[in-house]
């Protein structure tokens, strides 16, 4: 979403490529750069020349030390002003009561019953017990999909398709909770096209009855600054407690993200990415602003994967790998986790210096298919030892998965040229430790 921003801070920050020092007039021309990346990324007019305005002050007053550039020290300030701009510091959610009531608002397609179902996901790996509740009585697709989401994750959902009103079974489904030991119960409401008087009552209503201790705003991220103003009139009735920015991993100029927090005085809190239920992230402000700025995310990236990945499974394959005994299925294994952090472009996004390199490389989770065809075209013996795939073999193979007797050649080839790097790290490993055994 942010890559067309982060070429053109880029580009600005190329005015004070090669100076020897912060002056008025290489920092006034880099802040009007920077305040027109800002307003072509659809930020808030106000909000960009307000940050710009801090941008340039900082800039002229910061002494700049013998080992840092110039441009160094204005991305540097840059960054802490996006970091600011965005909220400073994370926030997480309220969760308070007996039990604890979280209500999902937001305009219809906002992307509300899919982050219902990815928080009570998110909520159940940590170990509490979740009821989702589905109030969205006019769009009976949205009660459907609730429960599709909800079977996929193990979480109960709450519904009563006969009842039409919101308010009683909004009630009902924390009497529910109470009944059946469920902590916290996720309150998924209806939506319109555009704000009416008819949803804001029904959803004002119902947070007067089961009292949330936590109301999270919905907002579609590409629909850019018409976001911002959606937001600040569900929050003029609402008074909402933080803002879920969804749909992040989409085409868009992503403006609504830096100053929807400035603009409704609330937090961010999570932000979504693709429709698996693992695409969600808590926000942080400073991390934003280092992938904004393309130095990746690398502390996220590790999140995600501590998220996906057994511990069990990973020391299994950590053992198989010292014994060079690492074959296709373990290989298999190892891409259904990695597909499981969410979309392979945003991850490789998150790694410093990699966002500009891949912004024009069309590579995403699809990309996985041919290899897991293959993979999956293999004898269980053959799968365990790749060495014995030959001409037959592979002609076999590749009639069966749909792809070229290329295609498995190159996989093969990859995968011998991993195994072999395993085997070398490991006499590497192996030589050091002899090596500290004899020096003591």
């Amino acid at each position: 979403m942010f890559e067309n921003l982060q070429d053109k801070l880029n580009n600005a920050f190329r005015t004070l490529k090669g100076k020897d020092r912060i002056s008025d007039i290489n920092v006034a021309a880099t802040t009007k750069e920077v305040r027109k990346a800002l307003v072509d990324a659809d930020v808030n007019f106000k909000v960009a020349k307000e940050i710009t305005d801090r941008i340039r002050e900082k800039a002229i007053d910061r002494k700049i030390l013998i080992s840092v550039e110039p441009g160094q020290m204005f991305v540097k300030i840059v960054q802490e002003e996006l970091t600011e701009l965005m909220g400073g510091n994370a926030e997480g959610i309220n969760i308070k009561g007996d039990p604890a009531v979280i209500l999902i608002a937001g305009l219809q397609g906002s992307g509300k019953t899919t982050f219902s179902g990815k928080l009570a996901s998110l909520l159940k790996k940590q170990g509490r017990q979740v009821l989702l509740t589905a109030c969205d009585v006019y769009r009976p697709a949205a009660i459907d999909q609730l429960k599709v989401l909800g079977e996929q994750i193990g979480v109960e959902v709450y519904s009563e398709p006969e009842n039409k009103n919101a308010v009683s079974i909004a009630q009902n489904a924390v009497s529910h909770a109470k009944k059946s030991g469920k902590k916290i119960v996720i309150v998924d409401t209806a939506g319109r096209l555009a704000v009416d008087e008819v949803m804001m009552k029904e959803v004002e209503d119902i947070k007067t009855s089961v009292k949330p201790s936590e109301i999270l705003f919905v907002v579609d991220s590409m629909t850019g600054q018409d976001a911002v103003n959606t937001a600040k009139t569900f929050n003029e009735r609402l008074d909402f407690d933080g803002v879920v920015l969804t749909k992040l991993d989409g085409d868009a100029r992503g403006g609504a993200a830096l100053s929807i927090r400035q603009v409704v005085e609330k937090p961010i809190k999570y932000i979504s990415t693709g429709e698996k239920m693992e695409a969600l992230d808590s926000f942080y402000p400073d991390r934003m602003a280092s992938r904004i700025l393309g130095m990746g995310d690398v502390i996220s990236l590790v999140e995600r994967a501590q998220q996906a990945f057994d511990e069990d499974e990973a020391k299994r394959i950590n053992a198989k790998m010292r014994q060079n005994k690492f074959d296709f299925d373990d290989f298999l294994g190892q891409l259904q986790q990695i597909k499981k952090m969410g979309n392979v472009k945003d991850l490789i996004g998150m790694i410093p210096g990699m966002g500009s390199a891949i912004k024009n490389l069309d590579i995403d989770n699809e990309s996985f298919k041919p290899i897991e065809a293959i993979i999956q075209s293999m004898t269980k013996k053959e799968r365990e030892n790749p060495d014995i795939i030959d001409g037959s073999r592979k002609k076999r193979i590749a009639a069966g998965s749909g792809t070229t007797i290329l295609q498995v050649n190159n996989l093969i080839k990859q995968f011998d040229e991993m195994r072999k790097m395993m085997k070398k790290m490991n006499t590497m490993q192996a030589a050091g430790k002899l090596g500290k055994a004899m020096r003591r």
